[in-house]
Formats: structure tokens, C-alpha cells, sequence
């Protein structure tokens, strides 16, 4: 077993959010911008990305985790909790790099919004066609 780290930092990104992940030993405490998990995310989908990376390295009531989250949707700061706190794992426990990367936990989601074009009224959406 590799070393583990008093305190770990990890930083995850998503869209246009930006996650800061701190995570120490603890009794399973998340903290995201001072509020509770259930308080900060109200959807289930947010919340289980935020703990998948805890719970498939069976991590979930060892470490206490805080995050200080910014920008973009819920959606996109959840992705960005979760690719923080799987990097900030791997600086813990060097030995979970490989069962977190195999989920896909620390690839960066590279996809953005795309930007508008000139003429256009968005990204692609041309204007209506009149007849007369």
C-alpha cells in the first residue's frame, strides 16, 4: 500500500465550472461551498456523480471532503466536484490511479458550448426563411 497524505488537493473541471477539492481522513463529512452534500446538489444525478469516485474506491466513510465550487450550472459543477475529488484521491492514495482512471473518473470531459457564428442567430441556427 502507498503512503497516504495527511491532506489532499485536487482540481476538476467541467464545462465552465472550476471545483477546488480538499480531502483529509475523516468520518465521510462533504462539504460543498460550506453546505451539506443533499443541501447544495437538490438532484440525484448531481449527488451520485459527486460520490461515484468515493464509493467505487469503497472510501465513502473514511475521508471527510471539502469543496469550493464556482461557475456554470449544477450539472457542470458536478462533474467538476467529481473529477476533483478523483484526483485529489489519487494524491491521497496513489494506489486507487488505476480503479479510479479505468471508471473514466479522472478524463476531462473536454466538451464546450459552441461559440456563435456571425450571421447566425446561435451556433448554427440560421434566420427564417421568408418567401416574400
Amino acid at each position: 500500500m502507498a503512503a497516504t497524505i495527511e491532506e489532499a488537493l485536487g482540481t476538476g473541471r467541467r464545462k465552465t465550472s472550476v471545483a477546488r477539492v480538499r480531502i483529509r481522513q475523516g468520518d465521510g463529512k462533504i462539504l460543498i461551498n460550506k453546505k451539506e452534500l443533499d443541501e447544495f446538489f437538490k438532484v440525484d444525478q448531481d449527488r451520485n456523480a459527486v460520490l461515484a469516485p468515493l464509493l467505487h474506491c469503497e472510501v465513502r466513510d473514511t475521508v471527510d471532503v471539502l469543496i469550493r465550487v464556482h461557475g456554470g450550472g449544477t450539472t457542470g459543477q458536478a462533474g467538476a466536484c467529481m473529477q476533483g475529488i478523483a484526483r485529489a484521491l489519487v494524491k491521497h492514495d496513489s494506489d486507487l490511479d488505476e480503479k479510479l482512471r479505468e471508471k473514466t473518473f479522472l478524463t476531462r470531459d473536454s466538451r464546450m458550448k459552441e461559440r456563435k457564428k456571425p450571421g447566425l442567430h446561435g451556433a448554427r441556427r440560421g434566420t427564417q426563411f421568408s418567401k416574400r
